[in-house]
């Protein structure tokens, strides 16, 4: 794992070696981890497409945004933690990472080519490290790095798949090889998902455009059928031997029966409604502003969720951040937990042939500026 070595422009910055300790030592090591995160590609009105996501966690990722440039040599964790697959990057690209450290777990590319790492929990099952060849060994916090730097496309991404393995690697503080799974987009609309499956990447072609947590991919599809009455009209009346029911007073009902808890296979259900029923707008800045809209309904505050098993109050998942990832435009936005308001990166900003990985923390909470009234 690369940890960021320095800072590219006076307002970028990267975490100190002690600080990055600090971090390291009260933070990954706890057991807990995120299972709510909820990611989906939204078309526009002119062919474009907008990606947005969320990541949950119980315990403070320290996330910044960073910006990988292009030609910059990267590599993975192999097999006993020692050097696996290394490259050089071949397209920029500006996501979020954890803890300092120079992999995306979120990010758009140069090229339009977007996506996340999200949790996969009892379904994830990776390749033996001891039958792996290092020189194709990613670990499973590395496969979005690699995909999002040497890829323009979700075709390129699936024809490259034979190139690489991802290994059952412990990540040496957090005591566990993290279950996870890949979600991709591109700027043609075209999405997968790739899940690692009894040692191998197995992709599915995701019409759908969703993607959220376990079961696997291909029985959210299956669960999508209990759904196929939801319609963004209102249903008729029933007459039943003279009598006339109807639905509900006021609107929505076209969508009555969309499950409303965060479970994975609710949130996915839900998320592809929204997407089914959301009228298109304009590229740009209204695509972005639908697109958060939308993800507005995946937010979890601290305390909805929580383990009680583990003993410990203060462990409560909470989306720490949400993205939207604008893929024609190369403008790339977040937002936090303790600042909601919702700022952008630009590619166009940067040098994309830097030779460092620029890094920018996440706002410190600030208090909502008062309205101005006209004075009389």
């Amino acid at each position: 794992m690369r940890r960021i070595p320095s800072v590219a422009k006076p307002s970028w910055r990267a975490l100190t070696r002690a600080t990055l300790a600090l971090l390291v030592t009260t933070t990954l090591v706890a057991p807990h981890v995120a299972e709510a995160c909820t990611s989906f590609l939204l078309p526009t009105k002119d062919g474009g497409s907008v990606y947005g996501r969320t990541m949950e966690f119980a315990f403070d990722l320290e996330s910044q945004a960073i910006v990988i440039p292009r030609n910059f040599a990267l590599a993975a964790s192999g097999p006993d933690n020692k050097p696996g697959k290394t490259w050089n990057s071949k397209y920029a690209a500006v996501g979020m990472n954890a803890l300092g450290i120079g992999v995306l777990i979120d990010g758009l590319n140069e090229k339009g080519l977007a996506g996340g790492i999200l949790y996969f929990p009892e379904n994830a099952a990776y390749a033996d490290p001891a039958k792996a060849d290092p020189a194709k060994a990613l670990a499973p916090w590395d496969f979005l790095t690699w995909a999002l730097t040497s890829f323009a496309t979700v075709e390129e991404v699936k024809a490259a798949l034979g190139d690489v393995v991802v290994i059952d690697l412990v990540q040496e503080q957090m005591k566990i090889t993290p279950p996870v799974h890949y979600t991709l987009h591109d700027a043609t609309g075209a999405s997968i998902v790739i899940e690692p499956i009894d040692g191998v990447l197995k992709v599915y072609d995701n019409p759908t455009t969703v993607m959220t947590n376990s079961p696997p991919f291909d029985w959210h599809l299956t669960n999508l059928r209990n759904y196929v009455k939801l319609s963004v009209h209102e249903p008729d009346p029933l007459k039943v031997r003279g009598m006339t029911i109807k639905p509900p007073a006021g609107v929505g009902a076209g969508m009555l029966g969309v499950p409303g808890d965060p479970t994975a296979p609710s949130r996915f259900v839900r998320a592809f409604a929204y997407l089914k029923s959301a009228a298109p707008v304009a590229d740009g800045i209204e695509s972005v502003r639908l697109a958060e809209h939308i993800l507005n309904n995946f937010d979890l505050p601290k305390g909805y969720i929580r383990e009680e098993d583990k003993g410990r109050p203060d462990m409560l998942d909470y989306t720490q951040w949400s993205t939207i990832a604008d893929l024609g435009n190369g403008q790339y936005y977040v937002k936090t937990y303790e600042d909601p308001t919702l700022r952008s990166v630009s590619l166009g900003d940067f040098d994309l042939d830097a030779k460092t990985i620029m890094a920018a923390p996440m706002h410190a909470p600030v208090t909502p500026p008062a309205l101005e009234f006209p004075k009389p």
